[in-house]
């Protein structure tokens, strides 16, 4: 079953390093994902988080306000 992975932030330097992570460890996995970017802060507010990067799996807010390692996002996603 393919999951959905949800990067929600604006585009800081922060966001873009879990974008980086995230595409990473799908790759290096071959893990059967999705994965969308959401810049607009409207979107961002529906999940009701301040504070970004956040990285949703299957609509389930799992990281918020901070990078994850590599380890920590596998880990998650299997």
């Amino acid at each position: 079953m393919t999951k959905v992975i949800k990067i929600l932030g604006t585009g800081c330097p922060k966001c873009q390093s879990m974008t980086g992570v995230v595409k990473d460890v799908v790759s290096a996995n071959n893990i059967d994902a999705t994965i969308e970017k959401v810049e607009d802060i409207m979107e961002i507010m529906k999940f009701n988080v301040m504070t970004t990067p956040a990285l949703v799996i299957d609509d389930v807010i799992t990281i918020k306000g901070r990078v994850p390692s590599k380890d920590e996002v596998l880990a998650l996603l299997k």
